[in-house]
């Protein structure tokens, strides 16, 4: 029984073993990273007002989020979700944000 076992395995094997692996063509190189838009980048303001560090972030000129952090605490958060310019007080930074882009402003 082990004999007819082993060669039935050996036939099996035999095949798989005599087959050559496919010819591979070389990944072409990626296309470079497009350059970004300065203007896109965040401006960082950092403010001492009291005992309290306000960072106050910027997308072209506009406000959106604001930390403060108090000397003797944890950090909030005040952001901006809707553009209208009304700070909503988040304790902890979501860990996730949908994306909410402007398609058109006049």
């Amino acid at each position: 029984m082990r004999r007819k076992l082993i060669v039935l395995l050996m036939a099996i094997a035999t095949p798989v073993a005599a087959q050559q692996p496919p010819k591979l063509e070389p990944i072409p190189e990626p296309p470079p990273m497009p350059a970004g838009d300065p203007s896109m980048d965040p401006e960082v303001t950092i403010v001492k007002r009291g005992q309290d560090t306000v960072q106050e972030y910027r997308i072209r000129g506009k406000l959106y989020m604001i930390k403060v952090t108090p000397p003797h605490g944890v950090p909030y958060y005040l952001i901006d979700h809707e553009g209208n310019g009304i700070m909503s007080r988040q304790d902890v930074l979501p860990s996730l944000s949908v994306p909410m882009w402007v398609i058109k402003s006049w």
